[in-house]
């Protein structure tokens, strides 16, 4: 989920904000209004105190397993553009050796031809339900999504480029529900209801509905409105209109009376109960009669003189028709939906690259939006070309597409049954959370957060051992306008939340916990190549290493080039190892020479076991933090990073005398020039390198810098 048109929409944003906020509110920390202002001092002196007895090794880690890089999908043409070879030996020589495929489809709503070859279920019509082949052929260089006509959501995570089919104004087209998620497929004895939901721009009085039913449609379902004119509201809950309960569904076009006195408001939803599990004629395929249909949803206001007024804005696009958001899509589609303006990078492509070390790179799968045959083939593709995979990730972002846990989680279960032992020492995992802190959005039955519902359902099921591996995502903030120190030191209390609200949410700490994708924001800005870029990064390795988690995955791989999507006080940048220089890797960019510091100074490259030592730094409240590691070579290395936008300190390391080696790498090396599409850096070295003498170990760290010492 980054930026490059992976972002987050403000209407889910507005979410993530008022959820952001009430993360820091409750942290007892300096206010950090007054860890950004300007400080008196030029100078200042701190201490960094390493425990480096046996008890001072807080825990193991790898590097060729902790610190990673991010491969995602692309828009058309961008894929040829990203892997040439001059850009993969640059992005090769950051040297971040893990490696995670991305699936961008997922995020847009859309199913992955993840093999272009392969079979229909209705062949003759080149549409229905698309198993890629798993059959080896020519190498699979490109990927792609393809959208979903029976969609009903009015926004997605990726392109955002489609539509709802609820209120299109097409009397053709219909929304229908994923019908692996009908009780009569999943057999877990769980009801999984399903629902359709309209949100108007302003509260309107309603006390009408007419719902125009395809195949099979609901014979039992009530119509609700939402008692709060906001959708984050602990306090409201879903009420049944008066005349909403319906529990002899006839189908067909149906006009409900909702009750004699109008409800104002903004929201309204359709809780789908059961099914009347019938198909359209001469249907042969089992999946067309299992779960809900509609074509057509209208919700207004119905005069003494009977008209009906229709608050419902119908039109064939996601910036004109009232939104609507649903619980789940089928993902029957067509030959002609291919999107061609979203790209994958063909599985084989990815593995030939050399871009994961021959290292085992973890892979995504389908849903939400794929079917259990194509998953299978996915993987069993995998294993024939003998590919390392040590895990595999079910879906993405599942929680910012507002689904059902409970339903994420019953198809986790199934694609775990099924695919269980095709790659052999490959564990399944996920949900690839859009943030660790995501709640159950107007879902008052399951208040909270989604992990904790999707944890609980494996629970209940005994089936928590079946979660291999616990990722999310981490983008810490939406707005990047403003001073960014402030900002810096809040990142490192949002993700010591994350971690205690993941261990508060039941996910077992035997796991592994992934950070699959990181960076300043889902919407770019020039604070992603700008010094703080590097602060961030550096901060967001040492700090989750430190809560024990054991992969971060740095999103911003390939080169790119300056953009801004959302806010434009934040300025021109993205997240990028390089500078795209017309297909070529450019200009170096912050990330790199940090990635580089992490990888070769801080730690020894390769596979060699590191122990992390218990820190601490006094003197500097929260503008410094600093991790240490006992390296395979013997010798220790201490990132410390300057916070500050004004202080130097004179850094002290108590118990380590030298010679030793210093490389620092801040604003005398690096500044980024801020002029819309053509921002560039004015002033790009690598670090400085400084041979440090015999004695107590001291090094002048100024503002904004980033200083790696080995002794």
């Amino acid at each position: 989920m980054g930026p490059r048109g992976k972002s987050r929409l403000p209407s889910k944003c507005e979410f993530r904000r008022a959820l952001a906020a009430l993360a820091v509110a409750i942290l007892a920390a300096a206010p950090l209004q007054a860890e950004g202002a300007p400080e008196p001092k030029m100078e200042a002196p701190a201490r960094v105190a390493i425990d480096l007895s046996p008890s001072g090794v807080l825990r193991s880690f790898r590097p060729d397993e902790a610190i990673g890089a991010a491969f995602d999908g692309a828009m058309k043409g961008d894929i040829d553009r990203q892997m040439t070879p001059a850009n993969i030996k640059a992005m090769k020589s950051a040297n971040l050796r893990p490696l995670t495929y991305r699936l961008r489809s997922e995020l847009g709503i859309e199913a992955w031809h993840w093999n272009p070859a392969g079979a229909w279920s209705d062949p003759r019509h080149q549409q229905g339900y698309w198993t890629s082949s798993a059959e080896l052929g020519a190498p699979i260089q490109l990927s792609w999504g393809y959208r979903l006509p029976r969609r009903g959501d009015s926004e997605d995570n990726a392109n955002d480029d489609d539509y709802s089919r609820l209120d299109d104004g097409d009397p053709a087209s219909f929304w229908k529900s994923n019908p692996y998620l009908d009780p009569e497929a999943l057999k877990d004895g769980e009801p999984h209801p399903q629902f359709v939901m309209i949100r108007f721009e302003k509260p309107r009085l309603v006390n009408a509905a007419v719902i125009d039913w395809a195949t099979p449609h609901a014979t039992r379902y009530r119509v609700q409105y939402w008692t709060s004119f906001r959708k984050i509201d602990p306090n409201a809950r879903w009420v049944t209109f008066a005349g909403g309960t319906v529990d002899a569904g006839k189908g067909g076009r149906v006009e409900l009376a909702l009750g004699k006195t109008p409800v104002n408001t903004r929201f309204i939803r359709v809780l789908l109960l059961s099914s009347s599990h019938t198909a359209p004629a001469g249907s042969t395929d089992w999946r067309d009669r299992m779960g809900y249909a509609v074509r057509e949803v209208s919700f207004g206001l119905r005069g003494p003189d009977g008209r009906f007024t229709d608050w419902v804005r119908h039109h064939r696009s996601p910036k004109t028709q009232t939104f609507s958001h649903v619980s789940s899509t089928d993902p029957w589609h067509r030959a002609v939906d291919r999107d061609v303006q979203l790209e994958q990078p063909g599985i084989d492509r990815l593995f030939a690259s050399g871009l994961g070390f021959g290292l085992p790179i973890m892979v995504p799968t389908g849903l939400l939006y794929d079917t259990p045959d194509d998953i299978e083939a996915e993987l069993r593709y995998i294993a024939k070309r003998r590919y390392p995979v040590k895990q595999i990730e079910l879906g993405e972002e599942p929680d910012g597409q507002y689904a059902f846990a409970g339903d994420y989680a019953a198809l986790y279960v199934k694609a775990a049954d099924r695919m269980r032992g095709i790659i052999p020492g490959a564990v399944f995992g996920g949900p690839s959370a859009q943030a660790a802190y995501t709640g159950t959005v107007m879902q008052p039955e399951h208040p909270g957060r989604w992990t904790y519902w999707f944890v609980d359902y494996l629970k209940r099921h005994r089936r928590l051992d079946d979660l291999g591996f616990y990722s999310f995502e981490f983008y810490v903030f939406d707005n990047l306008c403003g001073d960014l120190h402030p900002k810096l030191i809040e990142q490192g209390d949002k993700l010591a939340l994350f971690a205690h609200d993941i261990a508060a949410d039941g996910v077992p700490r035997s796991i592994p916990w992934v950070i699959s994708e990181y960076g300043w924001s889902a919407f770019s800005g020039r604070a992603m190549s700008e010094m703080s870029s590097a602060e961030l990064m550096s901060n967001i390795v040492g700090q989750w290493l430190t809560l024990g988690g054991s992969t971060a995955y740095m999103f911003g791989y390939p080169p790119g080039s300056a953009i801004n999507q959302l806010n434009k006080c934040a300025g021109y940048g993205d997240m990028m190892l390089f500078l795209d220089d017309d297909g070529k890797p450019g200009a170096p960019l912050p990330i790199y020479y940090t990635a580089k510091l992490l990888t070769e100074r801080w730690t020894v490259p390769g596979h060699g076991e590191h122990q992390l030592l218990s820190t601490r730094v006094e003197g500097a409240g929260r503008k410094l933090v600093a991790y240490a590691v006992r390296r395979p070579d013997g010798k220790i290395g201490v990132l410390a990073i300057n916070r500050s936008a004004h202080l130097t300190y004179k850094l002290s390391l108590d118990g380590l005398d030298g010679p030793g080696e210093a490389d620092l790498y801040g604003a005398r090396q690096y500044a980024w020039k801020d002029v819309g599409e053509r921002s560039h850096p004015v002033r790009d070295e690598p670090p400085a390198h400084r041979t440090l003498p015999a004695g107590p170990l001291t090094v002048d760290v100024p503002p904004d810098t980033i200083a790696v010492i080995v002794r």
